[in-house]
């Protein structure tokens, strides 16, 4: 059965086509020469059981090889009269070219992709001058088809050698940023963050995009919250993963969740990612969120979907993007929009985080606008387990943090905060410097 064309395919295909009417050959095709291989992606032929693409044939012993390397000409109206040309393959039986036209595909950046030729099995001797710079244009015109698909795999390639080890290797390294009440200034909780190598010099959002973008990123994703979930073990309260929408509705993610102890994570669905299907979330959400775990919807305030998010899944927790955090002290606009923010989720009965919590001017600032708590470079930057500072040890299973009621709404710090607040005053010790641990069975 024919190999399906694309639409850039079917595109160069009439291309061909028009080399072979102009012409007046019976064979026109686009060559990929990969170095040591020359690969006929698209061919026209009235043959197609002898020529139909994707056939290949060694690089060194092609006719465009040898016109490349200007050994002969780039308009051939007879290979008898070149005994170096009837020595290759494609002169004999059964392929036997007679007449031949070629002329390379170069890329913008001036790469050379392959060649545009058109061959006959007789001798033709009318082929010219003319002949070239018909194929000259209209190898042009495939070049600006194929370069977009060329670069999108160059892309893909690039990023599936640089994910794959990686992958095969267990995946990020995964470290731990505290987040600490914002009252009492006890560490509740961590938030697990994915780092990759620095010589990759990528942010760890965009190499989860990457990711997804040649289809990885589930799995990528996964393995981030395996090593997210080796830290339960090593630190007191909850630890925070990061995951997607799509990778949250894998059966692969479900597994593993359900291997987890709810009560000791504070799942994170980042508002950047598009919501295809709501009610199927919600669903697979609920089933989590029974047997204790907790959803909070991130970087709330760096877009226009986490008002939706927060509407239709009902988060425990809200967490402020370092946008609208960072400088709130000196910027009325921006501790207006963190209160307008803060009313809107202790409504809800939803607990608020600020993230990129800097100085310790924003976090006073935050703490009279009655955000909840805070994490940031001002409280710890990330790092392993044991640079948190002492943690109170989990014992058993954790409970689940109280939840504000709609009657807490508007009378200051929520009822969640304040129980939160008296269970890790009776129940923590001091840590290493200003951040004290808190009770490992409160959320923020």
């Amino acid at each position: 059965m024919p190999r399906q064309r694309t639409a850039d395919q079917e595109q160069v295909a009439q291309l061909l086509r028009t080399a072979r009417d102009s012409l007046g050959l019976p064979l026109a095709f686009l060559s990929r020469l990969d170095g040591t291989t020359q690969h006929l992606e698209i061919i026209e032929s009235p043959l197609p059981l002898v020529y139909k693409d994707g056939n290949t044939q060694d690089q060194g012993t092609s006719l465009c090889q040898a016109i490349i390397d200007e050994k002969l000409p780039a308009v051939i109206p007879d290979l008898r009269r070149y005994p170096e040309a009837m020595e290759l393959p494609v002169a004999k039986w059964p392929r036997h070219i007679r007449s031949y036209v070629s002329v390379p595909v170069t890329l913008s950046d001036g790469s050379l992709y392959g060649t545009f030729c058109a061959a006959g099995f007789t001798a033709d001797r009318n082929l010219g001058k003319r002949d070239k710079s018909l194929m000259e244009v209209l190898a042009r015109a495939a070049a600006l088809v194929m370069e977009p698909g060329v670069q999108e795999n160059a892309r893909r390639t690039e990023i599936e050698n640089r994910l794959l080890p990686l992958i095969s290797a267990g995946g990020p390294v995964v470290v731990l940023q505290p987040i600490v009440d914002l009252d009492g200034g006890r560490r509740v909780g961590a938030e697990a963050l994915s780092r990759f190598p620095a010589e990759w010099g990528k942010a760890p959002d965009v190499c989860f995009a990457e990711a997804h973008s040649v289809g990885l990123g589930h799995v990528l994703e996964l393995l981030a919250l395996e090593r997210a979930a080796e830290h339960l073990d090593r630190v007191g309260g909850y630890v925070s993963m990061n995951v997607s929408p799509g990778t949250l509705l894998t059966p692969e993610c479900a597994a593993l969740l359900g291997r987890l102890p709810a009560r000791r994570i504070l799942l994170e669905l980042s508002e950047h990612d598009p919501v295809e299907d709501y009610p199927t979330l919600t669903e697979a959400l609920a089933e989590l969120r029974a047997h204790g775990m907790q959803l909070a919807i991130d970087d709330v305030g760096a877009g226009f979907s986490s008002l939706r998010h927060i509407v239709l899944t009902s988060p425990d927790v809200i967490k402020l993007d370092r946008s609208i955090v960072d400088g709130v002290s000196t910027d009325g606009v921006l501790a207006t929009l963190v209160a307008s923010l803060v009313a809107f989720a202790h409504g809800c009965g939803a607990r608020v985080v600020a993230e990129g919590i800097e100085t310790a001017e924003d976090a006073a600032r935050l703490l009279t606008l009655e955000v909840d708590a805070g994490q940031g470079w001002h409280f710890g930057r990330p790092g392993p387990p044991e640079a948190l500072g002492e943690a109170v040890a989990a014992q058993g299973e954790v409970a689940v943090p109280p939840q504000r009621s709609a009657d807490d709404a508007g009378t200051g710090r929520h009822a969640g905060r304040q129980a939160g607040r008296r269970a890790g005053e009776a129940g923590s010790q001091p840590a290493a410097g200003p951040v004290t641990t808190g009770s490992p069975n409160v959320a923020p």
